[in-house]
């Protein structure tokens, strides 16, 4: 049984003989990729569906996913700095949890990712739809929705995924660039929303505050609660850790790392912040609740179509850049999984031309527009953050292992106050997680399940250290 504990060492590097990711990029891609991923569905679409949960108080649910997100961010960027590998918490929990423990994160980043890609496709087509419908281009609605939103198929959906995957395919550093363009036409929309939304702020739409209460509990046959809002709004804060996917493939990553991680989180929080507070003081929560466009809903009540109108337009063009990065961090997750001898070889080729993975790429998206063309975006959103809360809890804890392993290893960047910081990450996800419906529980420790008995069968011996 020895051997399900074996580790990697933590100053390994890609064994001889194995495919390895072209170093393409700097701090300004790793920023852009990380701004790029957490600012996305979580804001443009989510904020409706957290207002239905907790009313008024999904700002402090923001807040508590925020710090948990923070603290989790911090733990990040030390364990990425010290082990720039491809792979993100995989490869640091192989190097210093031992083998199991790394396939069980693998597993659940391979969740993660995929189901945070079919969740934002579904945001992009709820954008998409309201803009369609609102200039009566006549779509049918079968066309506009999976069957649990009374449709057939998600179309527009199944679309992006594929299309994302294709751009992907071309190249890192090409999509890259692209993704530069895109995130600033969405930072340039949330700025131009506040501006045209905060005239019209209105206190009382924050009364009462917390109309659901603080902790969770089930009301109306729905998860309702402060709390149960930021289980879920916890998806709006997550993306920074596709960056320490991208650590193989960066130029400078003693540097660029950990500027990109902290500064994407930094400015992230603040627009979350800014847009929230607008959006919840323009507009009762009641009418936000449940909104697929819950931002261009707020400009349309303002009497402001045509600003809604490139909102919405905005969020068309540029939430892609969530799918982009996730789909990104997907496919390294299966490529170093595989260069480690834990998937198949095919998983781990790569583009003689562009040195990508261009294979697992486009079967990744393929997968992400099944889910995204059949299941709605708030089951699809709590699956994803069950496999996240997973992995920012094993970082913290290597973390907190490798202080105390290795206390005199050199750190380019140290997280203040770990033994703070590390509990509360760890404690943090822990609640969030129990925060989550049942069933996307569940489904978590289903899909762990199978997750385990593929490791037994296959991967535990033809892993490399096997």
């Amino acid at each position: 049984m020895g051997d399900l504990f074996r580790r990697k060492s933590v100053d390994a590097q890609p064994p001889e003989g194995t495919a390895r990711l072209k170093a393409t990029l700097s701090w300004p891609h790793l920023v852009a990729l990380g701004v790029g991923a957490i600012v996305g569905t979580g804001i443009y679409t989510l904020t409706g569906v957290g207002a239905g949960m907790a009313g008024p108080g999904v700002i402090l649910s923001f807040v508590i996913a925020g710090l948990v997100c923070a603290c989790a961010a911090l733990a990040y960027a030390e364990m990425a700095t010290m082990i720039p590998m491809a792979g993100s918490a995989y490869t640091y929990s192989y190097a210093v949890l031992g083998e199991i423990l790394a396939w069980v994160v693998g597993w659940s980043l391979i969740l993660e990712y995929t189901v945070v890609c079919s969740a934002v496709a579904v945001g992009w087509s709820g954008y998409l739809s309201g803009a369609l419908e609102a200039n009566h281009w006549g779509i049918p609605h079968a066309l506009l929705a999976g069957p649990g939103s009374g449709g057939v198929i998600n179309l527009p959906a199944v679309i992006i995924s594929l299309a994302v995957a294709g751009m992907l395919s071309l190249g890192t550093r090409e999509s890259a660039r692209l993704n530069v363009v895109l995130v600033a036409i969405k930072i340039a929309a949330l700025v131009a929303f506040v501006v045209i939304a905060a005239p019209a702020f209105n206190a009382h739409h924050f009364t009462p505050f917390m109309p659901y209460g603080f902790v969770k509990h089930e009301a109306f046959g729905k998860a309702h609660g402060v709390m149960a809002a930021a289980a879920v709004i916890f998806f709006a804060f997550y993306g920074f850790d596709t960056i320490s996917t991208a650590a193989e493939e960066t130029k400078n990553p003693a540097r660029d790392l950990k500027i990109g991680i902290v500064g994407s989180m930094v400015a992230c929080t603040v627009i979350y912040m800014a847009v929230a507070a607008t959006a919840l003081g323009a507009v009762s929560y009641v009418a936000l609740a449940g909104s697929p466009e819950p931002l261009a809903l707020v400009l349309r009540s303002l009497n402001q179509p045509l600003a809604a109108t490139l909102i919405a337009l905005a969020a068309i063009l540029a939430l892609p850049t969530v799918i982009l990065a996730f789909l990104f961090g997907q496919s390294r997750i299966f490529f170093v999984m595989s260069r480690d001898g834990m998937l198949p070889a095919i998983f781990s080729r790569v583009s003689a031309r562009t040195g990508a993975p261009v294979l697992v790429t486009l079967a990744t998206g393929v997968i992400v527009a099944v889910i995204a063309g059949l299941l709605p975006l708030e089951d699809i959103a709590a699956l994803a953050n069950a496999g996240t809360l997973c992995a920012f809890i094993a970082v913290s804890v290597c973390m907190l292992v490798m202080r105390v392993r290795e206390p005199g290893r050199v750190r380019v960047f140290r997280a203040p106050l770990a033994w703070v910081l590390g509990p509360v990450a760890i404690l943090g996800c822990l609640y969030l997680f129990t925060s989550l419906k049942l069933m996307t529980i569940a489904l978590f420790f289903v899909w762990n399940a199978i997750g385990l008995v593929v490791y037994l069968v296959y991967a535990r011996k033809r892993s490399r250290l096997a």
